[in-house]
């Protein structure tokens, strides 16, 4: 009997020290949140405050236009529109977001990613070279490149936080479809992140980290601010 009490015991603190809810904490739905020692402040953690439930309505829970595209990003060749919470507010805690990227000929969605989410896309109409960066456990100033020529009907998973990009390769419009396991994924487009930051990096720091001159350096700050 003392023996069973035991493993009981054991196999209970076993399971509550390794249980989720102790072991981490939850993934974070905005990019900063800074902490305040004011029982008074304005803020929240974590993703929305929410409504009454006894005010909700159908419309929160609904968006329309997937069916056009959306917004020109410039010069990316295309356009994107991303239903998240800020558009959909009934995805507050639902973890799940998407959006429709529609790109010309040779129009790119450049190297970003997304801290909060990882993204799977369904092709529609178009051809699209894709691919996501790994680093290389054996030489971390090395990676790995998985990559693939995708046609309607084809998916494609990017996990979460990696690098990767998507390029039409057709000589007609690409249409696809993106969905996000968070409600609010982020997105950091690698290159106006480092050469459009405000302030700027220091020249040095990029001239050293990209083997560029100054010139070079100044060059892409013109591009992308």
């Amino acid at each position: 009997m003392r023996m069973w009490c035991f493993i009981t015991t054991l196999a209970i603190t076993a399971f509550v020290c390794n249980s989720p809810a102790y072991a981490y904490d939850n993934n974070p739905l905005q990019d900063i949140c800074v902490a305040v020692n004011d029982s008074q402040a304005a803020v929240f953690v974590n993703g929305k405050i929410c409504k009454d439930p006894k005010f909700a309505t159908a419309n929160d829970f609904f968006a329309s236009g997937l069916n056009g595209s959306g917004i020109a990003a410039p010069g990316a060749g295309g356009a994107a529109k991303f239903l998240d919470v800020n558009n959909i507010p009934g995805l507050n805690t639902l973890g799940i977001s998407i959006g429709r990227i529609d790109l010309e000929p040779q129009g790119l969605a450049p190297l970003h990613t997304h801290p909060r989410a990882t993204e799977l896309i369904t092709v529609l109409e178009g051809n699209l070279y894709v691919g996501f960066l790994v680093p290389d456990a054996a030489n971390f100033f090395k990676s790995r490149l998985f990559s693939k020529i995708l046609y309607p009907g084809d998916v494609f998973v990017f996990p979460i936080g990696l690098i990767h990009f998507q390029y039409n390769v057709g000589n007609k419009k690409a249409t696809y479809l993106a969905a996000f396991n968070s409600q609010n994924p982020g997105f950091i487009f690698i290159p106006n992140s480092i050469f459009g930051s405000n302030p700027p990096i220091p020249d040095d720091v990029l001239t050293q980290g990209f083997q560029l001159s100054k010139t070079q350096i100044a060059e892409l700050r013109r591009k992308f601010s």
